[in-house]
């Protein structure tokens, strides 16, 4: 593998097309503002790099990026790549990981709206994270000790297994597919709405209207703070070992809650069952 190291540059297409390159101690910045530094390259390593031009890192196959940061000026900085592995690094760029396949990041801090949209088979361990509508319309996820502020999270996502997290967000898992949530917190507000599928185990829900027109919810071993007008027109079974404010038109299954302040039933076809636990 050829090893660059030091460089500075600011051309556009700086290092365009490169096979087999390990880019040690660079920097992709200056006044000239070239874009696209890794566009088209396969097989590239770069190390303690700095990033402060836009996308980097298009039409790759086959990436590592380690020790290095990329600033805010550094938008879009993986689109239509894959098998990039990201390991302690900065992210801090808009849009920084988009359309890409087997994306793995570990210890990474990351700051961008609009991160990991359309990314099929991306795993993160160990990363802290602030983005906004976060993982949106991505697939085949794996995800622990993720700690995440944002909104909108997880929408239109399918297929997969998040453990040990914390989430504040505002929206969470709307319309997302079969995804399993283990030893979680989720703060936010109307979480898992016209969700299938999901199932949440050992987790800490907090917030207001959660889990509302879900089809084949299971929720086990867990527990829900400030929830109100809870699972409407829901189709659901689980356990749940908290006092609930209320739940409201409950379509169908069963569940078994500690206590409940109100249960509201304006709705006809609502028969789900629910069991008192502290009765």
């Amino acid at each position: 593998m050829e090893i660059i190291s030091n460089l500075i540059t600011d051309e556009e297409r700086a290092l365009y097309g490169s096979r087999d390159l390990e880019a040690r101690s660079c920097r992709f910045d200056g006044p000239a503002d070239g874009e696209s530094a890794f566009k088209e390259s396969s097989n590239i390593v770069a190390s303690d790099c700095y990033f402060n031009l836009r996308y980097p890192f298009w039409h790759n196959h086959g990436l590592k990026i380690k020790d290095s940061e990329m600033t805010p000026l550094c938008r879009a900085a993986l689109w239509y790549t894959d098998n990039a592995v990201i390991e302690n690094t900065k992210l801090h760029g808009i849009k920084a990981v988009r359309e890409c396949g087997k994306i793995k990041l570990n210890n990474c801090d990351i700051e961008s709206p609009e991160f990991g949209w359309f990314v099929n088979d991306i795993s993160m361990t160990n990363c802290a994270v602030v983005s906004e509508y976060f993982l949106m319309r991505s697939t085949d996820i794996v995800l622990k000790d993720v700690r995440l502020k944002g909104k909108y999270s997880f929408q239109y996502t399918e297929r997969g297994e998040i453990k040990d997290c914390i989430f504040d967000t505002k929206d969470a898992f709307w319309h997302a597919k079969n995804i399993t949530i283990k030893d979680c917190t989720i703060n936010g507000e109307y979480i898992g709405w016209y969700s299938e599928n999901l199932t949440f185990v050992n987790c800490t829900i907090r917030g207001t209207q959660p889990f509302c027109y879900c089809k084949g919810l299971k929720l086990i071993d867990c527990r829900m703070e400030d929830a109100d007008l809870a699972f409407e027109k829901s189709e659901a079974e689980g356990v749940i070992l908290s006092d609930l404010i209320s739940i409201k038109n409950f379509y169908s299954g069963k569940l078994s809650v500690n206590s409940v302040g109100e249960i509201i039933k304006g709705d006809p076809d609502a028969k789900g069952v629910i069991e008192i636990l502290n009765s």
